[in-house]
């Protein structure tokens, strides 16, 4: 009997992970599992929980070293490192510079670099929802990593106005005059979420109000109107309470599932360097989050 040969070319082999907090449920491992076996490559993507905010920010440095030494071909990022890694990256796309944030962390030739999906995944995935939605004035919900990654999606979607409202309102007047220089004086930073509604024909919710270890409304539902629509960006529950309201109120809504979707296309081409199939990837997704899914990962074994 001849020798067995059990290696494989190194390129169908790779590294990948996700870095944040709070991420054990992520479908983001799964999703780009499957998605790799379809091209040929043997993907372990490694979830790499850091469990509190503040010590998620202080590892940075550590976790990406250690992922350059290991040979990963990147790494995905989500709260609370969107923007406190930028300091220990050594390149940043003209995307990711722009919006201040990274959610996707490629190694190429030992060096790390910051590329931004979440902007040009949500467009994608609004742009399926709701193809001929009204862009006069558009509310935003939230000034972080998301947030300034759909505020610069949808000014450059043609949004006529943009008011951003956050608790932060610092934060929130930061992100207006950075989009302001950059599209003009279309955006400004607002104190309440009342008055921004007013004559408005968009909200977009961009902050972790609503998901399960957060659950509850980022807004009063006396707010929503039958004539403004409501995108979402949580999807862990995939119908939000804010969901809920806006459709029992008549709004057209988008969940947060196409978002995550969207920006997982992106992420795997840039890690993988292969062609994602939009189609197969969002028909995944929506079997992994049927709620016979989810009952069936709570149950005991």
């Amino acid at each position: 009997m001849g020798a067995v040969d059990f290696t494989e070319p190194p390129e169908t082999r790779m590294l990948a992970g996700l870095i944040g907090t709070g991420i054990r449920r992520s479908l983001t491992p799964v999703m780009q599992e499957a998605e790799a076996r379809h091209h040929g490559i043997r993907l372990h993507y490694q979830l790499i929980d850091l469990h509190e905010p503040a010590r998620a920010i202080a590892m940075l440095p550590q976790v990406l070293e250690a992922a350059r030494a290991m040979g990963f071909a990147g790494l995905n990022v989500t709260y609370p490192c969107k923007q406190a890694v930028l300091p220990y990256l050594d390149e940043l796309s003209p995307e990711a510079a722009a919006m201040g944030a990274v959610n996707t962390v490629v190694l190429r030739d030992g060096r790390l670099i910051g590329h931004n999906t979440d902007g040009s995944g949500w467009r994608w995935g609004f742009q399926r929802a709701l193809p001929e939605a009204g862009l006069s004035r558009v509310v935003l919900l939230g000034a972080g990593g998301a947030g300034s990654a759909i505020a610069h999606a949808v000014l450059r979607m043609g949004a006529g106005e943009l008011l951003i409202v956050d608790p932060d309102t610092s934060r929130a007047g930061k992100l207006a005059a950075a989009l302001n220089t950059m599209y003009g004086a279309r955006s400004q930073a607002v104190p309440d979420a009342e008055g921004a509604l007013k004559g408005a024909s968009g909200l977009i919710h961009a902050t972790p109000t609503g998901m399960d270890k957060l659950p509850g409304m980022p807004l009063s539902a006396r707010l929503l109107r039958p004539d403004l629509w409501v995108a979402e960006i949580v999807y862990f529950p995939l119908e939000t309470e804010l969901l809920r309201q806006a459709r029992a109120c008549g709004c057209q809504v988008v969940d947060g599932g196409t978002m995550a979707v969207g920006q997982a296309i992106g992420a795997f081409e840039l890690l993988t360097g292969r062609q994602a199939s939009p189609q197969r990837m969002e028909a995944h997704f929506r079997q992994l989050v049927a709620p016979d899914k989810i009952r069936a990962a709570h149950e005991p074994a």
